[in-house]
């Protein structure tokens, strides 16, 4: 989601300033930035965060930037690194904050694919478990319109699609980053954090950083240990299932699961985001369903399974589909006209650019000496423009000729098309994201879904419309994250040489690491019931979404067009109302996206989250300074120690070993 949702702020608040002084600052050669230790802690990284993303994708759908926690375990593990190495009379080559940023940047193309591989979605959708949730007398859910998860071909799909997004937009790094200074929010604070790292006041508080993300951990992981003993077998036992809030409100999915995960997701994310998802629980499970619910029999047949979609099920679906696609083109028509519209204003202006403020002839006649340090680092190990050109031209030759191996239904001409529109796209996207911080990539999926399930048709519309959402997501969503580190590196003053191997390295380790971590949950989990943990909601979503482009509104339940319209057009009035109103109200305005998760999820996870608001809300009023110092710390802590957890979870599972105890609980007049 967000990536869908990437509506989140920095993990943790930097110390010193984003850029360093421009006296005395030695830069090490691009390949001197790329080290052996590096990588190996990158892959262990990429492990870690591909655990927490699947976990993420496969119950919520939302997932916060993890980019300042990669940086911070990044520092965490070579310091230790280097420390065990001294103690046996090893000297390390000296840790500089180059090496932290490129193996931020080589962790974060690893993890990423675990998003943009649609593990959780696009390809989930394609299996048969959906396809069966469905159901099989659905009109135009055809059973020609299945494929199963296999490790070979997701591997093979990964690495045809995975590397285009670097080539397609890397020429254009000094335009984004030095001439139009887009400010990329999440990247310049994850400079901030690794430049504040190698100083002497900064790697003090980063040890303590280190430390309190470490006893958090250790927390989380030991809280999920206890948890399991009481998990039973199935998915209605234990601390997951406790009708925290009444038996009544627990069949609403009203309660609180003690998930150190969407605590710390709701430290995270901003107060805004934890409140709307909230308030799109009380809409949604508090009202709407409970009343289409007392419509059985008249709307729909009475008497329908929980899980069927001429019932109850589909009015979740449809709505919280057109909810998420009012949100996303609202947004993407309202970034792409500002994207036109600065580029036209500083082509009318004579060489002003835009997003930056006009000064006086006398300061802008001269660049300070630190971004002329700045500007010339980024410069120097330039990547030549034959090498972009020719490497997207080449990889989008062999994804073309391979990819309907895959996927007969994806001939090679949709394809090929999908491949000349894609650089488009992912420079609105990548302008986009360095204004907002919000990565819009599955929105262009979901675009690209629509037109080409509608344009293949009956004849193998469904898995054509998932393969293509497939392609455009991989490549603008990987443009829109290396446009992202490059502001990193700029500000670090790493070499774009190093971070543009760093970002090939790293995206070879996640096409790798992302389908083994993911095969692990497979594997272990019962991936996409609707009723246990691992619902996999935009599974369903996005096979619905094929199935509509092909089909058209006919299969719909009854009225269930009329309120998804309502929803869809009050999703883009929500948004509208956001934008013209001041700041000063606008903070106060849900946001459309968030609330729309919990439509058909459920509240459970909108009430942890929220538990995690009020947290930070009373800790920013205690104490402002240790909440911004440390917040972020607290729940990378929470967010890992659940995510190293899956990994022993998922070992239990696999060997049969089941939890000895089930809690559980019902009215005491039964």
């Amino acid at each position: 989601m967000g990536s869908e949702a990437d509506m989140t702020g920095p993990l943790l608040a930097g110390g010193s300033g984003a850029a360093p002084a421009a006296e005395a600052e030695v830069v090490p050669p691009w390949r001197e930035q790329l080290t052996v230790r590096g990588i190996v802690v990158s892959a262990i990284l990429g492990v870690l965060f591909c655990l927490i993303t699947h976990k993420l994708n496969l119950t919520v759908g939302i997932i916060p930037s993890l980019n300042v926690a990669a940086g911070l375990l990044g520092y965490f593990l070579v310091r230790t690194w280097t420390a065990a190495l001294e103690r046996f009379g090893i000297v390390s080559k000296p840790f500089t904050k180059q090496e932290n940023t490129v193996i931020q940047t080589c962790v974060v193309a690893c993890y990423g694919l675990a998003f943009s591989g649609g593990f959780g979605s696009y390809m989930l959708a394609m299996d048969q478990k959906t396809y069966e949730l469905i159901g099989t007398d659905y009109p135009g859910n055809r059973a020609v319109d299945v494929k199963n998860p296999s490790l070979s071909w997701m591997i093979g799909f990964m690495f045809v699609v995975s590397f285009l997004g670097l080539f397609s937009l890397v020429a254009l790094r000094k335009v984004m980053v030095i001439d139009y200074k887009l400010t990329y929010p999440s990247g310049t604070a994850t400079a901030m954090l690794i430049n504040s790292f190698h100083t002497t006041s900064g790697a003090e508080l980063a040890e303590k950083q280190v430390s309190c993300l470490g006893k958090y951990l250790s927390i989380s992981f030991v809280w999920n240990c206890f948890k399991w003993f009481f998990s039973g077998v199935g998915d209605s036992c234990g601390f997951d299932n406790f009708p925290s809030l009444g038996l009544a409100a627990f069949k609403n999915t009203f309660y609180f699961d003690f998930s150190p995960t969407y605590i710390g997701c709701g430290l995270i994310c901003p107060h805004i985001v934890n409140c709307s998802t909230l308030l799109g629980a009380i809409i949604s499970w508090g009202f709407l369903w409970p009343y289409i619910s007392t419509k059985a029999g008249e709307w729909y047949p009475a008497g329908l399974g929980s899980n069927d979609f001429k019932g109850l099920y589909g009015y979740k679906v449809f709505i919280s589909v057109s909810v998420i696609l009012g949100d996303g083109i609202y947004n993407l028509i309202k970034i792409i006209y500002a994207t036109i519209k600065e580029i036209m204003n500083a082509r009318s202006k004579q060489g002003r650019l835009p997003f930056v403020r006009a000064q006086d002839d006398d300061e802008s006649s001269e660049l300070s000496s630190e971004e002329k340090l700045l500007n010339d680092v980024f410069v120097k190990d330039s990547i030549p423009p034959w090498l972009a050109g020719s490497g997207y031209v080449g990889l989008a030759a062999i994804s073309t000729a391979t990819v309907p191996m895959m996927f007969p239904q994806l001939k090679w001409y949709l394809v090929l098309s999908a491949y000349v529109v894609a650089p488009l796209l992912a420079f609105c996207n990548s302008y986009g994201t360095g204004l907002t911080d919000w990565n819009l990539a599955s929105t262009y999926g979901k675009i690209g879904l629509f037109i080409f399930a509608s344009w293949v048709g009956q004849h193998g519309g469904v898995i054509a419309g998932l393969a293509a959402c497939g392609v455009m997501m991989s490549i603008v969503s990987t443009a829109a994250d290396l446009m992202q580190d490059f502001k990193t590196g700029y500000l670090t003053l790493s070499s774009p040489r190093s971070m543009f191997v760093s970002q090939l390295i790293g995206t070879a380790l996640g096409c790798v690491i992302a389908p083994l971590t993911f095969w692990l949950y497979w594997t272990a989990f019962d991936i996409g019931n609707p009723d246990g943990m691992f619902k996999a909601p935009y599974a369903v979503i996005f096979r619905e979404m094929a199935i509509l482009g092909v089909e058209g509104f006919s299969a719909l339940p009854q009225h269930c067009l009329a309120i998804c319209s309502f929803f869809f057009f009050a999703a883009i009035a929500i948004n509208l109302l956001r934008d013209v109103t001041p700041d000063s109200m606008s903070k106060f305005i849900p946001l459309p996206m968030a609330m729309a998760v919990p439509f058909y999820i459920g509240a459970y996870f909108a009430i942890d989250m929220f538990v995690g608001t009020v947290i930070l809300f009373v800790w920013e009023k205690i104490n402002r300074k240790e909440s911004e110092d440390f917040s972020g710390a607290v729940a990378s802590g929470l967010i890992c120690g659940d995510g190293i957890w899956s990994v022993p979870s998922a070992i239990l599972s696999i060997m049969r070993i089941d939890p000895p105890m089930c809690m559980y609980f019902k009215p005491s007049l039964a």
